[in-house]
């Protein structure tokens, strides 16, 4: 759940809170081009004040509207669907012809709202239920593959904590990689004890800095499936140590800056370390995919490309994948 979600989670609790209706909006299922994808969240309030967004712009106005009027989840949950009709699709600009399907529902103590966030602070995985018929809520641990789902009668959808990255290194690269890291929603921790490397971080927005060893921190962190981990030192005696604490966790991301032959060497002192063959596996080095990136800001890029198409399930065995191209940073390296 990125931070977006989690801001409109609170904002409808403070709205509950201050005597406002509120109805949650859901998107359970798109055809076709969508512009947000399933679990998006959205509020509407009773005076129309809006927090969220289930379709970019293209419909939010006409939901505000119904929901305004009665029409939509006055006291139990309903699904309504956009975009069913050329006429429809050309009425809300929906792209491409895309089908929108989104579960409103009418929120109250019974909505489980404040059990949710509580939850995701403390860093769980939930799947929380919402019965169509009642509005009844119930929370249950989620699983790896958990997604949303709706079969009109039960909207199952999947919360957990906020994506991580944990870069180890200060250097010049880092800066670009945890800028677009944050743009991307992550939280970003930059470790880096060795003081030369500390000018500046103070002045990079939404970056906690840690000058712990990383070894210590990747444990201290208790890193999960929405963490990735990323050692740009060049240094073993740092990459490596945090590395083999990485590779042992549910990260969904582990890699390092190298070029091929330099991480096939780390791969076996890794192996040295006791890291299993199949945690040696996980490792992705040379990190991102080919884009032919040169710099330190377009190989930063790259990182985070792969880092996304990972998260959303592409299959990067192809041509993007076995890049050798962080050799043209530190062709040493």
């Amino acid at each position: 759940m990125n931070s977006i979600d989690i801001d409109v989670i609170r904002t409808a609790l403070d709205w509950l809170g201050r005597g406002h209706r509120v109805v949650l909006g859901t998107v359970v299922r798109t055809w076709g081009s969508a512009p947000r994808p399933p679990g998006s969240l959205m509020i509407i309030r009773d005076d129309g004040q809006v927090a969220g967004s289930v379709s970019g712009g293209c419909i939010e106005d006409d939901l505000i509207g119904r929901v305004a009027r009665g029409e939509l989840a006055l006291r139990l949950p309903e699904a309504t669907t956009y975009g069913q009709t050329a006429e429809e699709v050309r009425r809300f600009g929906l792209p491409c012809g895309g089908t929108v399907q989104i579960v409103l529902e009418p929120l109250s103590p019974q909505s489980q709202l404040r059990e949710l966030l509580s939850s995701i602070q403390n860093h769980k995985r939930v799947q929380r239920r919402l019965d169509m018929a009642t509005g009844l809520v119930r929370h249950e641990p989620a699983l790896e593959g958990d997604r949303v789902g709706f079969d009109g009668a039960t909207l199952t959808t999947v919360h957990g904590p906020r994506l991580r990255l944990l870069i180890i290194g200060g250097g010049q690269l880092s800066r670009y990689l945890a800028t677009m890291a944050v743009m991307l929603d992550y939280q970003v921790t930059v470790c880096e004890p060795r003081t030369e490397y500390h000018e500046g971080w103070e002045s990079v927005v939404g970056v906690t800095l840690s000058t712990t060893m990383p070894d210590d921190l990747v444990l201290a962190m208790h890193l999960d499936h929405n963490s990735a981990v990323v050692a740009v030192t060049h240094d073993p005696k740092l990459d490596d140590l945090a590395l083999m604490e990485a590779l042992r966790t549910p990260a969904f991301y582990v890699g390092a800056l190298g070029s091929l032959q330099n991480n096939a060497k780390r791969r076996e002192r890794l192996l040295e370390f006791d890291v299993s063959p199949e945690e040696a596996d996980r490792l992705h080095g040379p990190v991102g995919l080919n884009l032919g990136a040169l710099t330190p800001p377009e190989i930063a890029m790259s990182i985070v490309a792969e880092m996304t198409a990972l998260r959303r399930g592409m299959d990067l065995s192809g041509p993007l994948s076995n890049w050798v191209g962080s050799q043209t940073i530190c062709k040493s390296c």
